[in-house]
């Protein structure tokens, strides 16, 4: 995966977090994931198909989540439920389509996105594809830290 290819999901992430959160998401340092490292307790992913081969996700603290569904629908939720699944998912789905409109171009096909899938709990362990590189891109905000990881190639333009 090309570095430059990463850009349109850390704009995604940033933009959401303005536009939709009235917070301001800080990138930490870009990086490639470590198989071992913990994926947190909420996790969203969302697989790209069509021009772009790959996986976006999104990896929380539940205190993060929670602020962030909390903030999103003005309400006071203090444990992870169906409501907060579906608005962790729908903020995947967003950051992707939101890349995947920057990525696609008017002579190029178009990316597609898979439904989005969320995983809560603390004991779990996610098995990427073998020989996928993940990169992955920590940051902060007033409504606590949580991790991008992304991974995908471009099929050649031919």
């Amino acid at each position: 995966m090309q570095v430059d290819y990463i850009n349109p999901f850390i704009e995604s992430t940033c933009e959401l977090f303005t536009t939709m959160l009235s917070s301001e998401a800080q990138r930490g340092t870009i990086s490639l994931a470590s198989p071992e490292a913990n994926p947190r307790e909420v996790m969203a992913l969302i697989g790209l198909s069509g021009m772009a081969r790959g996986i976006v996700a999104i990896s929380f603290p539940v205190t993060t989540a929670l602020g962030m569904v909390n903030r999103l629908l003005g309400s006071d939720t203090k444990v992870v439920d169906d409501v907060v699944s579906d608005a962790i998912a729908e903020f995947v789905n967003i950051i992707a389509g939101s890349a995947k409109a920057r990525l696609s171009g008017n002579d190029r096909p178009p990316i597609d996105l898979s439904l989005p899938t969320v995983v809560r709990g603390s004991n779990y362990t996610v098995d990427y594809p073998s020989g996928s590189t993940w990169i992955e891109v920590p940051f902060t905000s007033d409504l606590g830290p949580f991790t991008l990881r992304v991974t995908f190639e471009m099929k050649s333009e031919t």
